[in-house]
């Protein structure tokens, strides 16, 4: 069975040069040792000597030397919206109070995982949340290495 020890960040490496692609939930991003299945069909042991966080582009090599790309599946999410900044970190407080992951989106709006209890909260609290399908990479945490933990 392929074998895949390192990881390569997106940044280290071209996506032209995989083999092999694999599409991951956020959920199942977060591993250390685990045997997957590629986009392909194909199996594959992710066998790293420490769990890492992958993350969309990420490259996982393999013993061979190939690179198998992460691609981040879409999920489903709420993507919030507020009216200005004192409602966003409002909300965003409410939401880490709960301990739930939360992306911060470039236009500053926030994404997390779609539920329906936080969705009532959300706009009980003012937010404009709106279910969709999209890519979920939340912030990694203040004590993850660079944003980036691998």
């Amino acid at each position: 069975m392929r074998r895949v020890t390192a990881v390569k960040q997106a940044s280290e490496w071209r996506g032209e040069e995989a083999s092999a692609s694999v599409t991951l939930a956020f959920d199942d991003r977060h591993r250390r040792r685990i045997k997957l299945t590629d986009d392909d069909g194909h199996d594959f042991l992710l066998d790293l000597a420490e769990a890492a966080r992958l993350e969309d582009g990420d490259g996982l090599v393999l013993e061979s030397g190939s690179i198998i790309a992460v691609a981040a599946a879409d999920e489903d999410v709420l993507d919030i919206t507020c009216a200005n900044a004192a409602e966003a970190a409002r909300i965003a407080w409410h939401i880490g109070n709960r301990h739930t992951p939360v992306q911060v989106l470039a236009d500053g709006g926030l994404r997390i995982a779609y539920d329906h209890v936080l969705e009532a909260m959300i706009k009980g609290l003012g937010g404009r949340p709106e279910r969709n399908r999209a890519a979920f990479a939340p912030e990694p945490g203040a004590y993850a290495e660079s944003g980036h933990e691998h």
